[in-house]
């Protein structure tokens, strides 16, 4: 009971407090401490990423080795993790850059130029080349699947059966079809009533949300530092 929950409630609790003592009383020593504690917080950091690798690696393993429904997805997850690991590790990627257009070429493609046009080389890792050409693609990809969802979302959600939801649907309305070039055409003023809109009653209501979330952060620290929450323990 005393390594288990005396111990790390007495740590959670000076730790805490110290920490949050220095951001009112600053000084060269609680300046110090807290570079200290930062450095410690990258290093734990790196045993969370060496943890979580291991979880993801172990959980995608026993679908696969199960052959649980959609083991084929953990398959490109192995083939993910090690195809961007191996390209991070194997040193620049030639691309050749076409001066005219800015596309991007593999170093493959630098004969089929003439003599004149020759693109410029350019270096990058292969991680570079990941992200660019595989990981932001992919991206854009599922962001454009999921405007039809939220599409489908605003469907059923602006249903005017209330006063409240009638508000909610005409003020969509309104931003949606000011954030268009053919708003200005059908009428100037309204471009002005979606910024309106959404400088306005949007940045009231976002800041009552962060100003919630921002008590809401301080119940639950204080709640850790006093012993209260014990949930990171593993209790209740």
């Amino acid at each position: 009971m005393l390594l288990k929950r005396t111990i790390p409630v007495a740590i959670a609790f000076v730790v805490g407090l110290w920490f949050a003592i220095q951001y009112y009383v600053p000084t060269s020593f609680s300046e110090r401490s807290l570079t200290w504690a930062s450095n410690w917080a990258k290093i734990l950091l790196g045993f969370a990423y060496i943890l979580g690798l291991y979880s993801l690696v172990h959980v995608h393993w026993q679908k696969i080795r199960r052959g649980q429904p959609g083991y084929g997805y953990s398959l490109l997850v192995y083939v993910g993790l090690v195809g961007t690991l191996v390209l991070g590790l194997s040193g620049e990627v030639q691309t050749l850059v076409d001066i005219a257009t800015g596309k991007a070429h593999h170093f493959a493609d630098f004969q089929a130029y003439s003599t004149h046009d020759k693109p410029i080389p350019n270096f990058s890792s292969g991680f570079d080349w990941v992200y660019n050409y595989v990981f932001y693609p992919a991206s854009a990809t599922m962001f454009s699947i999921l405007a039809f969802f939220i599409a489908s979302a605003a469907y059923r959600t602006f249903r005017a059966r209330t006063i409240e939801a009638a508000f909610l649907l005409i003020a969509a309305i309104i931003v949606m079809f000011g954030r268009v070039p053919i708003a200005a055409a059908v009428h100037r003023a309204i471009p002005d009533v979606a910024d309106w809109i959404m400088a306005n009653p949007n940045m009231a209501v976002k800041r009552a949300i962060l100003i919630g979330i921002s008590l809401g952060t301080i119940a639950t620290s204080l709640r850790i530092i006093f012993g209260i929450e014990r949930a990171y323990l593993g209790g209740d």
